[in-house]
């Protein structure tokens, strides 16, 4: 049995799975944006999403050695012939439209030597993940004569010279605080401009971890603030600003907090002209009806809202 803690991440993320596979199916999605998936869990909710975007013909990164939760072991422990998840993610797993993403870690080498070997993806086909300084020598030495189809790195002159094609600039953009009330402390701030140069800079695409953040947090609990979180653009820039309820000594009527922070989304949406999408959408008519989805479809919206505004900038400037 999990813990209450670990069953809360699992929750949570299956949040994020849902806002990629209600983008996908509603066709909110820009054919530029390939999302990412580090999957915490072999889950039913992990197999769906894929499912969406190999039907509907469309490129979704797996990461296939994920670096938190218990996907791995989910998948090592389970019998092949009697666990239809296993089976399913595997058959999935060899379309073309899921793309096979690598963190690079210790056993590298041996892990690529083996999918080659085993499950037939070429190096070339990897997608990685090369952000730690540890292991840029053992990059070197895999990817000696070629580069990988994409390579995600961070904005730093090391891993700029040693990858030279290919390559994808992935930074954590938002910043993130320990308690969801101290975004009272600054409403709206920078985000990103990574949008506007980073062809500039040598990169073929750019990447973030939205409004979510890098950090992967086991313990859950109820927060005394809810807060949500909008990437707008202003002028050409990214910025996000914060909308955080009022009432917040105690972590009673968390129904009265989201109503308190859609009321200031709504009328900052309102006061300022703020480009629709169908997660902002989505905020203000529970806003309207006085309605309480859960702290999960906070997380959910505020990422299809993300999604959908970054797609429609991207399809009206390439």
């Amino acid at each position: 049995a999990l813990s209450s803690a670990a069953s809360d991440v699992y929750k949570r993320q299956q949040y994020e799975l849902l806002a990629l596979r209600e983008m996908i199916e509603g066709n909110l999605l820009s054919s530029k944006i390939i999302p990412i998936i580090e999957p915490v869990k072999l889950s039913p909710t992990l197999i769906k999403t894929m499912e969406a975007y190999v039907e509907k013909g469309r490129k979704l990164i797996i990461i296939c050695n994920p670096a938190v939760g218990t996907f791995g072991s989910d998948m090592n422990k389970v019998n092949i012939e009697k666990d239809k998840s296993k089976k399913k993610f595997l058959s999935l797993l060899e379309s073309d439209k899921i793309l096979k993403g690598h963190i690079m870690k210790k056993n590298s080498k041996a892990f690529v030597d083996l999918w080659e070997r085993k499950m037939n993806v070429k190096k070339a086909d990897w997608v990685i993940i090369n952000n730690n300084r540890e292991y840029q020598e053992q990059y070197s030495e895999i990817f000696s004569d070629l580069t990988p189809r994409f390579v995600f790195i961070p904005d730093e002159s090391s891993f700029r010279r040693q990858v030279r094609r290919n390559r994808i600039l992935l930074v954590d953009r938002f910043n993130k605080r320990d308690r969801n009330s101290s975004y009272l402390d600054n409403v709206d701030e920078f985000y990103s401009d990574d949008h506007r140069f980073y062809i500039e800079d040598g990169f073929k695409g750019f990447a973030d971890y939205s409004i979510i953040g890098s950090d992967y947090v086991e313990s859950g609990f109820a927060p005394y603030a809810v807060a949500i979180h909008i990437v707008y653009f202003k002028d050409e820039d990214l910025r996000v600003h914060h909308f955080v309820s009022d009432t917040n000594d105690d972590i009673q009527n968390p129904a009265k907090k989201f109503y308190e922070a859609t009321r200031k989304l709504n009328d900052w949406v309102l006061e300022n002209g703020i480009q629709h999408t169908k997660g902002l959408e989505s905020f203000i008519t529970h806003y309207n009806n006085e309605s309480y989805p859960g702290l999960g479809s906070v997380k959910k919206l505020s990422l299809m809202h993300h999604l959908e505004l970054i797609g429609k900038y991207l399809d009206e400037v390439h």
